[in-house]
């Protein structure tokens, strides 16, 4: 590793885009060739050096494979000659056979006494052995009689196994049900025994943290002398299985043991189910309170530093039982970890408190005395980007299902016409129930998010906030079109929920002004601006500038369109149902006497009282604007109304257009902002109508028509082609000259105007 490093920094060079930037630089080129020629020369002796040395450790390896398989050979001819040894031996004594025969007479002679010894003191040592543990279990937590016990059983068992063994070689069935009925009491005294083991086993963190030395040893010694004898069996195993004929002859390999007991995969299996337990408790304690994780695992430590500091001294040094303990320990803290973070259902405070605890993880494993390359696997199996992106779709998901209830319910509200589904500021302006519902969802998803001190996470969720505040701003606009359509459709005027439609309609509009109403003097803000300052220190200064900011004007543009466009719904509602009979009427001749202008301004007074003391004070002059556009709008467009003729020298259109321009001057004039504005300026549009009508014909006509495109350059030829016609002297002679003048008529483009909106 050093070697590689130091290769690093002896071939670190830059870039040539970096050095040759200018042609004066081209003088460098002989040198910087030198010095990479230098740099090659360097590395490939550092190459040649590295392969000599791993070719050394592979001729080491090879020599270390052969030396191995020549000791294996060896001790197959030494045991093949002792084989032979013995066999020549029955040829070379005199009277071998008569010899062997005394030999397995006398051998199991003796057998025969020692187990018919030990079927006599069975009971009694089982007796014994019962009353060793009785008295253990008056003092469990010391045990005394652990060793005793211990001996005894295992002398029993094995006694049990070699009769057992003797009897199966035998092939007495008979007698093996009567031993094994014999042999019955025990298996109970052993569980007995094991019970205690296990209990000792499962509380050796306690043990130790109680300074019960003593316990700790004795159960070391227990456990490492079952150990033995389970290598013993697997090497006897083994050896019968590979050299049954020569196993068989020593006498040394058919005595002892005959089962493999595991006590000391019960012994591991004992640290686990400690901590296990333990763990099970952490868990509730952590979905509980997803803060608390460093104070749900002191224990963790806890235990690992009691077997560093109280229990390596005490146990086998062979165990490395501290190594021990943090494998088990860490594979579960692993299991745990991922077991968690796999749960779909796994708050996000739950998730980012395992992203934090990670770090601190390998910290205080640290003061332990251990890396992070020693703990394998990684405690997160290196997931932390995953878990970044899946902790943040957990928020984003949450936003999108909150927003999605939230559209929900005003869709409802407002598709059903739920009277109750509104509500009414300190004010006394309409609003919605739900609007401040979604703005605390989202400052407490930004707070939430801040959390994870990841400004690139924090980044992304705030996109996606972004992106759901732009698409309720669409749903809103889709949803009042929809609703509004049906009243403008024929027949819609005879449809229930008018009023609600238009109660609505205001509260939506109030919506996007609250959103969005900053009183830098008073201190107050709107939502838009407090969830700015939500986020923005949490964030990089770079993304402010170049997406931010950019996204946070592009939704205050889109609340300021939404509440215009929910006001233009509300005056095209008024008209669509309220004067839907009464525009008809315009210019034909019903129209000279009748007063439907003041009818108009009449009902558009009874909205004003109605609606103002409900409607934000600053949208009060967009709605008379909204107004005052609609019906100069439809009242230029009835032109194309049925029956129009005007009869120049007959009707006294103009007087009457006169009286219906000054009984709207006289509504309007009641909001002398809007009025003086820009309303009276845009009706003035109405002179236009009527210089179109009175011109005569020919150049005087032309000339109206190319002042009039002059001054608004969208105007409409279609429009000027229906005024025209509803002349009583109407020629085609007329439009023809209208539109050659059209044709060359050149005007330059400005902002659009009201006449672009009169077909």
């Amino acid at each position: 590793m050093v070697r590689g490093a130091d290769t690093d920094a002896t071939v670190a060079m830059p870039k040539l885009e970096d050095i040759l930037r200018h042609p004066e630089d081209l003088d460098k080129i002989l040198a910087l060739k030198a010095e990479y020629s230098r740099k090659k020369a360097a590395v490939d002796s550092q190459l040649r050096e590295g392969l000599r040395g791993q070719l050394e450790t592979v001729q080491r390896s090879i020599n270390a494979l052969t030396e191995g398989q020549r000791q294996v050979s060896k001790t197959k001819d030494e045991l093949q000659g002792i084989d032979k040894l013995c066999a020549e031996s029955q040829t070379s004594v005199d009277d071998f056979s008569q010899i062997d025969k005394l030999a397995k007479v006398q051998r199991n002679f003796e057998a025969t006494l020692l187990m018919k010894k030990g079927l006599e003191n069975f009971d009694e040592d089982l007796a014994e052995v019962k009353r060793l543990l009785e008295e253990d279990d008056d003092d469990i937590e010391n045990q005394p009689n652990l060793l005793r016990a211990h001996m005894q059983i295992s002398k029993l068992r094995d006694f049990r196994d070699e009769a057992m063994d003797q009897i199966r070689k035998a092939g007495d069935e008979s007698s093996a049900a009567t031993l094994e009925d014999y042999f019955q009491g025990l298996d109970s005294v052993i569980d007995w025994f094991d019970d205690h083991l296990g209990t000792a086993c499962i509380n050796l963190i306690p043990l130790v943290q109680t300074d019960n030395r003593s316990m700790v040893v004795r159960l070391g010694v227990v456990v490492m002398s079952e150990e033995k004898n389970d290598e013993t069996v697997r090497a006897l195993q083994e050896a019968q299985k590979d050299h049954q004929d020569l196993a068989g002859r020593f006498k040394s390999m058919n005595v002892g043991p005959k089962t493999v007991r595991g006590y000391k995969d019960k012994f591991l299996q004992a640290i686990e189910f400690y901590a296990q337990n333990q763990f099970e408790t952490t868990k509730e304690e952590f979905l509980d309170s997803p803060d608390n994780l460093d104070k749900s695992f002191r224990w963790y430590f806890n235990d690992l530093f009691s077997v560093q500091q109280g229990m390596q001294s005490l146990l086998p040094k062979k165990w490395k039982i501290y190594k021990t303990y943090t494998g088990i320990y860490h594979q579960m803290m692993h299991d745990f970890l991922v077991g968690l973070i796999e749960d779909p259902e796994l708050p996000a405070d739950n998730l980012l408190s395992i992203l934090h605890w990670s770090e601190r993880y390998y910290k205080k494993m640290g003061k332990l005395g251990w890396k992070q390359s020693d703990l394998k696997p990684n405690v997160l199996d290196d997931r932390e980007p995953d878990l970044i992106r899946q902790w943040q779709s957990v928020i984003i998901k949450a936003v999108d299902e909150w927003m999605d209830r939230i559209i929900g319910t005003d869709k409802k509200g407002l598709v059903e016409r739920i009277p109750d589904s509104l509500d009414t500021n300190a004010e006394g302006y309409f609003r919605t129930r739900t609007l401040p519902d979604m703005w605390r969802m989202l400052h407490e998803q930004v707070v939430a998010s801040s959390a994870s001190s990841r400004t690139d996470v924090v980044e992304g969720i705030i996109d996606a906030m972004f992106r759901v505040l732009k698409g309720r701003q669409t749903a809103w606009q889709t949803l009042i079109e929809d609703e509004c359509a049906k009243y403008k459709a024929p027949g819609g005027d005879q449809l229930d929920g008018l009023q609600l439609l238009q109660d609505w309609l205001v509260a939506v509009a109030n919506d996007q002004i609250a959103c969005i109403d900053d009183n830098d003097e008073a201190g107050q803000f709107g939502y838009l601006t407090r969830f700015k300052r939500d986020f923005e220190s949490s964030v990089d200064q770079t993304y402010m500038i170049s997406r931010g900011m950019p996204e946070l004007d592009a939704i205050r543009d889109g609340y300021v369109d939404l509440s215009t466009y929910c006001l233009t719904q509300f005056v095209e509602s008024i008209f669509a149902v309220d004067l839907r009979t009464t525009i008809p009427d315009f210019f034909t001749p019903k129209w000279y006497g009748d007063f439907a202008v003041k009818r108009i301004t009449s009902t558009f007074e009874d909205y004003m009282n109605d609606y103002s003391p409900v409607l934000h004070p600053s949208l009060t002059d967009i709605l008379v604007e909204e107004l005052s556009d609609e019906l100069l709008i439809r009242y230029l467009s009835s032109v194309r109304n049925r029956g129009v003729k005007f009869r120049r020298h007959a009707d006294p259109y103009t007087d009457k257009i006169k009286d219906d321009v000054l009984t709207v001057f006289a509504f309007f004039q009641k909001y002398p902002e809007s009025f003086a504005g820009t309303i009276k300026t845009k009706w003035r549009l109405v002179d236009w109508l009527v210089r179109l009508l009175e011109a005569e014909k020919g150049p005087p006509l032309v000339a109206v028509y190319e002042d009039f495109k002059t001054e608004y350059w969208d105007l409409q030829l279609t429009w000027v082609e229906a005024v025209l016609r509803t002349r009583d002297d109407f020629e085609r002679s007329m439009i023809s000259a209208v539109k050659a003048k059209a044709a060359e008529l050149s005007v330059e483009r400005g902002m659009e105007t009201l006449m672009s909106r009169v077909r």
